[in-house]
Order: structure tokens, then C-alpha cells, then sequence
């Protein structure tokens, strides 16, 4: 049963998600919102709404170990899994912008989190509040700094979406705050259930199992990508999930209620969060070695080799 929970809680993230993104950018089209900010900000945040639904739900049912396994192994899962298998499909071009401010950032936010819980074990509310405003502040330079670039990666922000009318809008909105409500609720549920059945941590199944299904939208966009050669997009989608991940699911999660970390889970600081922080780090040394700027299938493979040992030991 507590599989159960589990898929249909991942499936109803994944419908509320793909609802609540297409309702937040109809409703932006109606306030005159541009489409470089749209794409920027509210599909950002609104891509990012299972991950927080989840680790949500988990900090107010007193299990923290799920919050930070979420956010930890969807993380590494973007990069490892998302990026390799992408990779392995067509080789990624990376544009010059990637190191000199999305990966700095990632790098920044993942060092933070880790000082931040190696601290005190525990994200405040303070704390939780810099992040999100670190984030804000980030978003304000990105688009800036984009306004003045001609070559600008909007394609996910669809047009057909300016002629809703407000009682679709309306709808869409329903079902997706539904969606994200319930499945948030049933995936927390059937994880505790599962860990306890299979006799591992609540943390051990949400750095792989939830971790996953909640990476599953970025695989998809990814994976499509891909196959129609949009070799830009992929890369950026992933990063700035990963951005978003720390400084918005945890920092709104922390605002709401801290984030203790569990001391029955020391491998949350002593293991996983190198792992997410290494996953981060190595982007740039396969950005230069051995072909500049290009992500090729031998870099995918040993992305995604290295996931799968990550998998098999959090297990």
C-alpha cells in the first residue's frame, strides 16, 4: 500500500505541477508581465512547487530527514541523472555565462546550506530568509543582465497561454493547488510507510526515491531537448532548478518551520551533501576537459556512473 501512496502522490505532483505552471503564466500574461520575466521567475518558482509541497509537508509532520533528502537528492539527481542520461543522448553545448554566474551561485548556495546546518544542525528562519533573499537578489541581476542579451532562451514560455480566459485560469489553478495538496500529502505518507516496511531511514527514500520522482519534469524537458537539439536550454534548466531547490524550497520551508537535522542521520552532513556539493563542482572541470564548453556522451556516462554509486550507498 505505502507503494501505492508513493506513486500516485508522484503522479498528482507531477499533473499539479504542469497545472499551476500553465495557470501562473496565463495569470502573469494578464498582468503584462514580459516574457523574459516570466520565464525567469514564475516558472521557476512554480517548476520548483513539488519539491516544496513536499518538504513542507515533511517539516510540519516532524520529519526533517525527508525535507533535506528531497532537496539533497534532487540536487544530485539533476545533475547525475538528468544531465548524464541528457548527455548521453546529444552531446550539450555550454554557453560562457554558465561559469561566470549561474555555477558560482550554485556553488555559493550549496556551501551556505552546509555551513548553515554544520552550524547548529539546523536551517532558522533566519536563515531560511537570507537564502530566499540572496535568491530574490539573484533574479533581479539575472534579468537584468539578460534585458541586455539579444539571445535570450525563452522558448518555454508559451504564447498560446496570453489568450486564457480567467475562468480556465481559475480552473488550472484549482487543480494544480489540488494536485501538488494531496500528492505532497500521500508521497510523505508512503515514503514514512516504505522505509518503515523495507526497514531503512524516511531519509535513505527521499535522497533516491522521491528525489527521482520529483526530478522526473526536468528529465522530460530535458530528455526533449535533446532530441530536438536545443542543446542550450538543458544545462541552464538544471542549474537554475538546483538554485532554486536550496534557496527557495529550503528557505521558505525553513521561514515556515525550521529544518532540525535528525541526529539518527549523520550522512546527511557527513556524506550526501559532499556528494551534492562534488556533483555541483566537477560541472566545470568537464566544462574545459577535454573539449571546451561541450558536455559529450563519455561525460555523461561518468555522470551518470557516479549517480548510481551515489544511489547505491544511500541505500
Amino acid at each position: 500500500m505505502s507503494v501505492l501512496w508513493v506513486v500516485l502522490g508522484l503522479i498528482l505532483l507531477v499533473v499539479g505541477g504542469e497545472f499551476l505552471v500553465r495557470s501562473s503564466v496565463a495569470l502573469s500574461f494578464k498582468f503584462n508581465i514580459s516574457k523574459l520575466v516570466i520565464g525567469m521567475t514564475v516558472v521557476s518558482f512554480a517548476t520548483s512547487a513539488p519539491e516544496l509541497l513536499v518538504s513542507l509537508q515533511a517539516a510540519l509532520d516532524g520529519v526533517s530527514d525527508i525535507a533535506l533528502g528531497n532537496v539533497i537528492g534532487s540536487n544530485v539527481a539533476n545533475i547525475g541523472l538528468v544531465l548524464g542520461i541528457t548527455a548521453l543522448i546529444s552531446p550539450l553545448a555550454i554557453d560562457k555565462d554558465f561559469y561566470k554566474l549561474n555555477w558560482p551561485m550554485m556553488m555559493m548556495v550549496s556551501f551556505a546550506l552546509y555551513f548553515c546546518l554544520r552550524n547548529d544542525n539546523v536551517l532558522t528562519a533566519l536563515e531560511g530568509g537570507l537564502f530566499f533573499l540572496v535568491l530574490i537578489i539573484f533574479l533581479f541581476i539575472l534579468i537584468k543582465k539578460s534585458r541586455k542579451s539579444v539571445a535570450v532562451a525563452i522558448e518555454e514560455v508559451d504564447d498560446t497561454l496570453a489568450v486564457v480566459s480567467n475562468f480556465k485560469i481559475t480552473i488550472w489553478l484549482l487543480i494544480g493547488a489540488a494536485g501538488l495538496y494531496f500528492g505532497s500529502e500521500w508521497l510523505v505518507q508512503g515514503a514514512k510507510e516504505l522505509a518503515k516496511a523495507v526497514g531503512i531511514s524516511d531519509y535513505a527514500i527521499s535522497v533516491t526515491v522521491i528525489a527521482i520522482g520529483t526530478s522526473v519534469p526536468e528529465l522530460a524537458a530535458s530528455v526533449i531537448a535533446a532530441l530536438k537539439k536545443e542543446k542550450a536550454i538543458s544545462l541552464g534548466n538544471l542549474i537554475g532548478s538546483n538554485i532554486f531547490n536550496i534557496a527557495s524550497v529550503l528557505g521558505l520551508t525553513a521561514i515556515v518551520k525550521p529544518i532540525v537535522v535528525n541526529p539518527d542521520t549523520p550522512e546527511i552532513l557527513s556524506t550526501n551533501i559532499f556528494w551534492m556539493i562534488a556533483f555541483a563542482g566537477i560541472l566545470v572541470p568537464l566544462a574545459f576537459l577535454p573539449k571546451r564548453f561541450e558536455l559529450g556522451r563519455y561525460k555523461g556516462m561518468l555522470l551518470l556512473g557516479a549517480y548510481l554509486v551515489f544511489v547505491y550507498i544511500s541505500l
